[in-house]
């Protein structure tokens, strides 16, 4: 990225920091980072962590993804975008269906044509594991924008641009994430529990920076990368912050699953080994497959294979979830 010219929607999210943290810190050449959202407060406070006389790179660029015209200019000189703006707690999507809709899939709508209008070379947009399969509104629009993204490849004509998604679980201390709401819960002396059943795919936000990187250097357009990740079950997330108070069951909030999934066995006809991560490629490529099994030693899964937070191989227990918590979370966590 040193020498590149670099555009993060929803820059002042949690993700949007740890990208703009790596990204100082591993490229110290780069050209431009643009931090581009609608939070006004946010953007003053993410500035005074970087202030342009030691990060003379970076720009604070106020908008919003649903209009189009604001993006353009702002992609105006971009080289790469990383489209990380969403309305994404799930039952906010419930109640306010088309507001969410107007951000998740108008605002990649704008997203792309935006990318198209100007000369940006690649661009990689975040998913959900809510997306596959979706049961919630919020998932179904990630769905529908994951389908936009990977579409865009087919309408780009001459462009040289590349579109890709990169799919994930929850990210371990990012903002609303269930980690630091237990922190914080358990002050109130008892800790609400969804359902005992339920488990999670976990994630570190450098993971899914990773990840992110990832795309950008080896899509070739259209894949969905997936990284191959553990699980928890929420019970013990539960032990692991606070084992000594009460854990009171609460029920299932509108749109939750108990499980989550990343694929599918239908997208098991798509879906290859690529080592460090799975890739669902598009049905209808505008590359050669072989060629792209070849250059990165892709194998294709089992016929039926799926990929689901209840069914994972790897899991992580209370010991581990205390050590990566005061990794990533909190550095003075202690357990009550």
């Amino acid at each position: 990225m040193n020498g590149k010219s670099i555009l993060i929607t929803g820059g002042t999210g949690s993700l949007g920091k740890a990208l703009t943290r790596r990204i100082f810190a591993s490229f110290p050449d780069v050209k431009r980072l643009v931090i581009f959202s609608r939070d006004e407060q946010k953007q003053f406070q993410m500035e005074q962590e970087y202030p342009k006389k030691l990060y003379p790179a970076i720009r604070f660029f106020i908008g919003d993804v649903r209009d189009k015209e604001r993006l353009v200019r702002a992609m105006h000189g971009i080289d790469y975008v990383i489209h990380a703006a969403a309305m994404k707690h799930v039952h906010l999507a419930e109640y306010n269906p088309s507001e969410c809709i107007k951000t998740n899939i108008g605002g990649a709508e704008n997203v792309i044509h935006a990318c198209l209008e100007t000369d940006v070379q690649r661009v990689v947009a975040l998913s959900t594991d809510k997306a596959c399969a979706p049961i919630n509104l919020y998932g179904a629009t990630k769905l529908t924008s994951d389908k936009l993204f990977i579409a865009a490849n087919n309408i780009k004509g001459a462009n040289p641009i590349r579109f890709s998604v990169v799919r994930y679980g929850n990210v371990m201390g990012s903002n609303g994430s269930v980690i630091p709401f237990f922190i914080k819960k358990r002050k109130e002396g008892f800790l609400p529990i969804t359902d005992p059943q339920m488990t999670r795919f976990n994630i570190s936000l450098d993971e899914g920076v990773d990840m992110v990187f990832h795309a950008l250097e080896h899509a070739w357009g259209g894949e969905i990368f997936i990284p191959k990740i553990p699980s928890y079950k929420i019970t013990e997330i539960a032990k692991a912050i606070a084992p000594n108070i009460e854990h009171r069951i609460v029920g299932l909030r509108p749109g939750e699953k108990i499980h989550e999934e990343m694929i599918t066995s239908s997208d098991s006809f798509f879906t290859y080994d690529l080592g460090r991560y799975y890739t669902i490629l598009p049905t209808t490529p505008n590359w050669n497959i072989e060629a792209f099994k070849k250059e990165l030693n892709a194998v294709k899964v089992p016929q039926g294979f799926s990929y689901n937070s209840g069914q994972n191989t790897e899991w992580v227990d209370v010991d581990d979830l205390r050590i990566l918590i005061k990794k990533h979370v909190d550095p003075e966590f202690e357990v009550l």
